[in-house]
C-alpha cells in the first residue's frame, strides 16, 4: 500500500452562517458547527483511505471566539495521522471579516475516522507521511493522543505508553 502525505487529503469547505443556524444571540449553533466539522472531516479522511469512513470520535474541540450570523466559515481537514484502521483527522476553522475579508481562526477540533468495507469490518489504510513542520508536530501529537485514549479506555497500561512517558523524563 503506498503512502500518502496530508496534503492528498485536504478539504476545504465553505460556507455562510444563516439565520436557521443561530442561537438567540446570533451566533452560530456549536452543534452546527460540529455537523460542518464531521462533513469535512469525513471527506479528508475518504480521500485518505479511498473507503468508506465512519465517524469513531470527536477527541478534541475548542470553541474559542463565536461565529456570528451572516459570517464566511472555512472548515479545512487534513489527516493528521494514519494508524492501521484509523485515522485522526486535525481541522482549522476559520471565519472571514465582512467587511475587511480578513481571515482569523475561530475554532479548530480533532476527529477519529475508522476506514470500513460494505460489512463495516475495519480495513487497513495507507501510511502518512508528514512534510511540513505543522504535519510534522499534529504527527506525533496523534500518537500521544491515541496512546492517552488507550490508557483512559484501559486497554492499554500506563507503563506500556512509550509518547506519554516521554513528556514526564
Amino acid at each position: 500500500m503506498i503512502s500518502k502525505t496530508p496534503k492528498e487529503s485536504r478539504t476545504v469547505v465553505t460556507d455562510l452562517v444563516l439565520p436557521s443556524e443561530t442561537n438567540p444571540i446570533g451566533n452560530m449553533f456549536g452543534g452546527e458547527l460540529l455537523a460542518r466539522m464531521d462533513r469535512a472531516a469525513s471527506i479528508a479522511a475518504r480521500r485518505h483511505s479511498r473507503r468508506i469512513v465512519v465517524t469513531v470520535s470527536v477527541n478534541h474541540v475548542a470553541f474559542n471566539k463565536m461565529i456570528p450570523l451572516g459570517s464566511v466559515v472555512t472548515v479545512e481537514a487534513k489527516v493528521s495521522r494514519a494508524f492501521k484502521t484509523s485515522m485522526e483527522i486535525f481541522m482549522d476553522v476559520w471565519i472571514e471579516d465582512r467587511e475587511s475579508g480578513m481571515r482569523s481562526k475561530a475554532n479548530e477540533a480533532i476527529y477519529t475516522f475508522v476506514a470500513v468495507d460494505e460489512m463495516g469490518t475495519p480495513v487497513v489504510v495507507p501510511a502518512l507521511v508528514p512534510e511540513t513542520e505543522l504535519e510534522i508536530e499534529r504527527h506525533i501529537a496523534a500518537l500521544r493522543r491515541k496512546q492517552l485514549s488507550l490508557v483512559i479506555a484501559g486497554k492499554m497500561k500506563p507503563n506500556e505508553a512509550t509518547e506519554l512517558k516521554a513528556l514526564f523524563e
